[in-house]
C-alpha cells in the first residue's frame, strides 16, 4: 500500500498491527495447550486490486483450530473518497468525502459451546474530523454469569482510568447497538461500544488513543482467561444445537445491522475480510 501517513495515522496503524500480533500469538498458544498445531494464515489485500495504487489495504488473519473453530483478526489501513450519498452518513464527510481509516477487527467463533464467541475492534478515522471508535462484546451461546461479570469488570477498569462516566455510557451504547430488532433480543451479553471520540489537537489524540489502547489491552487480558476456563468442558448434542442456533442470530445482526460490515462494503474492502465475522456453521430452525 502506498498511502502517505502523518504521525498520528502512522502511530495508530502501528499500534493496531502490534495488537494483532500479540492477540494472534495468544490464541495460537491456547491451541498448542489443546494439542493443536493450528496457526494463523495471513492474506494481504489491496483496496484497489493494484499493489501500486494509493487506496491502501490490509491483512486478513484467519485460523481454524481445535479450540477456535474459526477466528479472524484483520488489520487495514485505507484511504480515498466515500460515494456522495454514503459520505452524508459519516461524521465530518458531508462536505468533503475524503477519508482515511485504520483499525483492527476480530471475531472468534469457538468449537466448544461453553466458550463464548467474541467480537472486538478499534479504529482511527479521519474525514474533516478525526476520531477513535471501537469496543468489545461477549457472545456466549451458553451464558455463564461469572464470565459476563469478569468481562465487564475488566472493561470497566479500562474505562474508569479515563473517565468516570465512560463505562456506563459505553455499556449502554453497546446494549443499544448490539440489539436485533426483528428478534427482540440482544446479540450477546454486551460489553462496551464507543465512537466519535474526537481528536482535536495533540491532546485530544493522545487521550483517546491511550483509551483505545487500554481497551485492546483489556481484551487481550480477559478473553484468553475465559477461554481457558471453559474450553475443557464436556458438550453434548443439545449444547451444539444451542450454539448453532445462536450463530444464526449472530449472522443476522452482522449482515443486516452491523455498521462495520456496511463501511467495509462501501469503501471497497476485501470481501473475505469483511465477512470473516460470519460463523463457519449455523442453523435456522
Amino acid at each position: 500500500m502506498t498511502l502517505t501517513l502523518d504521525d498520528q495515522q502512522a502511530a495508530a496503524r502501528s499500534w493496531f498491527e502490534s495488537l494483532r500480533d500479540r492477540i494472534c500469538a495468544a490464541f495460537e498458544a491456547i491451541e498448542r495447550e489443546a494439542g493443536s498445531d493450528a496457526r494463523f494464515a495471513y492474506t494481504p489485500w489491496n483496496r484497489d486490486g493494484d499493489p501500486e495504487a494509493e487506496g491502501g489495504g490490509g491483512v486478513q488473519g484467519l485460523m481454524k483450530g481445535r479450540v477456535f473453530e474459526k477466528v479472524g483478526v484483520n488489520v487495514s489501513t485505507v484511504g480515498g473518497a466515500f460515494a456522495p450519498e454514503f459520505a452524508k452518513t459519516i461524521h465530518g464527510a458531508g462536505e468533503d468525502p475524503s477519508f482515511f481509516a485504520t483499525g483492527i477487527s476480530l471475531v472468534a467463533h469457538m468449537a466448544n459451546p461453553h466458550v463464548p464467541a467474541v467480537h472486538m475492534n478499534t479504529r482511527f478515522l479521519n474525514t474533516t474530523k478525526r476520531w477513535f471508535g471501537g469496543g468489545a462484546d461477549l457472545n456466549p451461546p451458553i451464558p455463564y454469569q461469572e464470565d459476563t461479570d469478569a468481562f465487564h469488570a475488566r472493561l470497566k477498569a479500562a474505562c474508569d482510568a479515563h473517565g468516570e462516566d465512560y463505562y456506563d455510557r459505553f455499556k449502554k451504547w453497546a446494549d443499544d447497538y448490539f440489539w436485533i430488532p426483528h428478534r427482540q433480543v440482544h446479540r450477546g451479553v454486551g460489553g462496551i461500544f464507543y465512537d466519535h471520540l474526537d481528536c482535536e489537537g495533540d491532546a485530544g489524540f493522545d487521550a483517546n488513543f491511550a483509551f483505545t489502547r487500554d481497551v485492546g489491552e483489556a481484551f487481550l487480558d480477559i478473553f484468553p482467561r475465559i477461554v481457558r476456563a471453559r474450553m475443557g468442558l464436556d458438550a453434548g448434542d443439545e449444547d451444539r444445537r444451542q450454539m448453532l442456533t445462536f450463530r444464526g442470530r449472530y449472522a443476522e445482526f452482522n449482515l443486516v445491522y452491523d455498521r462495520g460490515t456496511l463501511f467495509g462494503l462501501k469503501t471497497g474492502g476485501n470481501i473475505d475480510a469483511i465477512l470473516m465475522s460470519l460463523p463457519p456453521v449455523a442453523v435456522w430452525e
